[in-house]
């Protein structure tokens, strides 16, 4: 198993609170996780039709066969099961009783705040990060990279082909997950929606425009967009805009949370095709946004990300807001210093100044090229260390009496 760097933080918060939720798509490790950090627990798959059997109509005996500490697999297969979480914890008191994994948190959403709200820490999981592979000594370039993704069993043992894991990874989901759910009627059109998502990785959410295309309603696509995002598949990044003018954007943009998905919807099968894809800028940015996210939630932070863009074209591809101060950063898929690079952050530096944090430099350009610390007030950095700009190493505000 790659060590996750969020293991930590899922220990601590164990200590802290009666159940731990870990959500995250499906195949990004919960399990794995969850089994290794606590090997003791008893372990309950709800996946297994038996199990489920039990969970759904005798709870009771449920807890018999698997006593806690427990660790609960696919809740959303039984969401009401956590009912019965909630009376034995309020009977027992006990921190750290219950780990609870879920892939599909559309049904999940309301089970866990009525039933575990002030009772449960939740952590959002991502697929592997660019960190932990190096410290497992793994380290590819840009495009096998971007084909990869991060999704464990990828890297479990050499030979494997992403391509046909991601072909399964959606297959899958269609079938296993949206089925279950009832939530999309015909899932050839949403697969074909998928891709077309894909496509616009990077870009502003356009619900008519994808509307159009796929021959259903834009209400229909929000509702779609919405359950990839419950699933985990994509993120939404929203803007960031102060209250003064009107010119800001305020429409979000949409990234896929593995670059390997991403990649496959659009038939890029070898690192050789994305060099040519017209599409490698945006799954560049895709690949680096993804994880700015995997560093903020790994370290315990909120993500607090954002992009910014008006009506003029000026636009800033990310920006963290940390103390009441942004940092800026452009992504570019090159690998050469360009000056072009770095003429938004200093239109945005000039409206916005009293916002900025340049007390180091006005910003980073994250690239495919080497490291230079200050270059004409700009930091550049390789994306491979994406990692060290966005994770948080301050230690939390806690009370003490």
């Amino acid at each position: 198993m790659i060590a996750r760097q969020i293991s930590q933080k899922v220990i601590d918060l164990a200590n802290t609170y009666f159940s731990v939720c870990l959500f995250g798509p499906r195949q990004c490790g919960k399990t794995t996780l969850a089994k290794a950090l606590f090997p003791t627990y008893s372990y309950a798959n709800l996946e297994d039709m038996d199990t489920r059997s039990l969970a759904k109509n005798d709870p009771k005996e449920f807890f018999v066969r698997f006593p806690e500490p427990v660790i609960i697999d696919e809740i959303q297969r039984v969401p009401e099961l956590l009912s019965t979480v909630q009376v034995r914890i309020d009977e027992k008191h006990i921190k750290g009783q219950y780990i609870i994994t879920g892939s599909q948190q559309i049904p999940l959403k309301s089970s866990v705040a009525q039933s575990l709200a002030g009772r449960t820490a939740i952590v959002q999981m991502q697929p592997l990060s660019i960190s932990e592979l190096k410290d497992a000594g793994i380290e590819l370039d840009r495009d096998a990279q971007l084909i990869a993704g991060g999704m464990p069993y990828l890297y479990a043992e050499k030979g494997n082909n992403p391509f046909e894991y991601y072909k399964n990874y959606v297959a899958t989901y269609l079938e296993r997950d949206l089925a279950q759910i009832g939530a999309v009627q015909d899932l050839m059109r949403f697969e074909n929606f998928m891709r077309l998502l894909a496509g616009r990785t990077g870009q502003l959410v356009n619900n008519s425009a994808i509307a159009n295309e796929t021959g259903v309603s834009s209400v229909t696509i929000g509702s779609w967009i919405s359950i990839l995002e419950a699933s985990h598949l994509v993120y939404i990044l929203k803007p960031w805009f102060t209250n003064r003018t009107s010119q800001v954007v305020k429409t979000p943009k949409i990234y896929f949370c593995d670059t390997g998905l991403a990649s496959y919807l659009l038939g890029i099968e070898k690192p050789s095709q994305m060099q040519r894809d017209p599409l490698l800028g945006n799954l560049f940015e895709n690949l680096v946004i993804t994880e700015a996210l995997k560093a903020r939630q790994n370290s315990g932070a909120e993500p607090n990300l954002y992009f910014f863009r008006n009506s003029k074209g000026l636009e800033v591809d990310l920006i963290l807001k940390k103390e009441n101060k942004l940092r800026l950063f452009e992504i570019k898929s090159g690998k050469a210093l360009n000056d072009e690079f770095t003429k938004n952050m200093d239109k945005f530096i000039t409206l916005y100044s009293n916002h900025v944090d340049v007390e180091k430099t006005h910003g980073t350009v994250i690239y495919s090229g080497d490291d230079y610390s200050s270059y004409k007030n700009y930091a550049y950095a390789n994306f491979h260390k994406t990692d060290e700009l966005f994770r948080n190493d301050e230690k939390p505000y806690v009370l003490e009496f």
